[in-house]
């Protein structure tokens, strides 16, 4: 549901993606570890929560688990754009970052 909401979001932005992977390749903790740290700022929307984490160096566990699914997988949708990375779907979070 959320990977179809940020697809439409681009789509009506006219915003295509420079890669896609699709989500049926599992992306684990230690992938979900490797984004954060080449992110300055993670951003995680689970409903209608939305929860900002520096990224680097320094990355929490706390940032780490909000990223992951019920599975240990990395939520989908998740989108690096320039030195943020969005985790799931969060309108205001994605004009913020794409337009």
């Amino acid at each position: 549901m959320t990977c179809t909401k940020a697809s439409k979001f681009m789509d009506a932005h006219e915003i295509q993606a420079r890669e896609v992977v699709p989500a049926s390749r599992r992306l684990a903790r230690d992938e979900a570890v490797r984004l954060a740290r080449q992110a300055k700022k993670i951003v995680v929307a689970r409903g209608n929560t939305v929860t900002e984490f520096d990224g680097g160096g320094k990355v929490t566990d706390e940032a780490v688990e909000a990223m992951l699914g019920p599975t240990g997988n990395l939520r989908a949708p998740t989108l690096r754009v320039g030195t943020t990375l969005l985790v799931g779907f969060d309108e205001r979070s994605y004009r913020d970052a794409l337009t």
